[in-house]
């Protein structure tokens, strides 16, 4: 089982590479976005996940602990294949597809190629609590009042959102701010708080 290669660049593809580690070239398919940053001639360190087939080993690279991770992820769902996966992490980032799955942005989700509807769908629902899991919800806030309970999601977190994506932003791009907001101004937070800095994140 091949878990990692360092050597260097020898050939770069629109989805592939090959990389030559003492001599013996090993051929790892990729992302887009892991693509880009090889360069022909140049060292690399790969983290690579090997998926053996009857007919086959296959070799896949990733330059990010968060994008090895998310293709392990996201290969655990029906209907999503390592090409799918690669075309997933292609289209978007680590951060963006976790927020995605949170915000449950079926939209999102289906950008990449090979993502329909019914898809996006499946991989909202069924990775839900693994975005969670990525830190990318937004943290329980209270509503102010002294003594009040710890608000569950669903209350004061997705109002902030509903009233960002109100004013025009995208659902995805409101709950990214409401996440930051709260891990930063922390319980306490009011309604008002969270959406001013919410506006104020999404201005930068």
């Amino acid at each position: 089982m091949i878990a990692k290669l360092k050597g260097l660049v020898d050939s770069v593809d629109t989805d592939s590479a090959v990389i030559d580690v003492g001599g013996v070239g090993y051929l790892v398919s990729a992302s887009a976005r892991t693509l880009r940053d090889l360069a022909v001639g140049g060292p690399a360190t790969m983290l690579v996940e090997t998926i053996v087939r009857e007919d086959a080993i296959a070799l896949y690279g990733f330059l990010e602990t968060r994008e090895r991770d998310w293709f392990r992820i996201l290969t655990t769902v029906q209907g999503v294949g390592a090409r799918v996966a690669l075309s997933i992490l292609s289209t978007l980032s680590p951060d963006e597809i976790a927020r995605a799955i949170a915000a449950q942005d079926r939209a999102t989700l289906s950008r990449p190629a090979g993502v329909g509807p019914k898809l996006a769908a499946r991989l909202a629902t069924e990775l839900k609590d693994k975005a969670a899991a990525f830190g990318v919800a937004p943290a329980p806030v209270t509503d102010g009042r002294p003594g009040a309970p710890v608000s569950t999601p669903g209350s004061i977190n997705e109002d902030a959102v509903s009233a960002l994506v109100n004013l025009g932003y995208k659902r995805v791009e409101a709950f990214g701010a409401v996440a930051r907001v709260t891990q930063r101004l922390g319980a306490e937070a009011r309604l008002d708080a969270v959406i001013r800095a919410g506006l104020q994140e999404l201005a930068r």
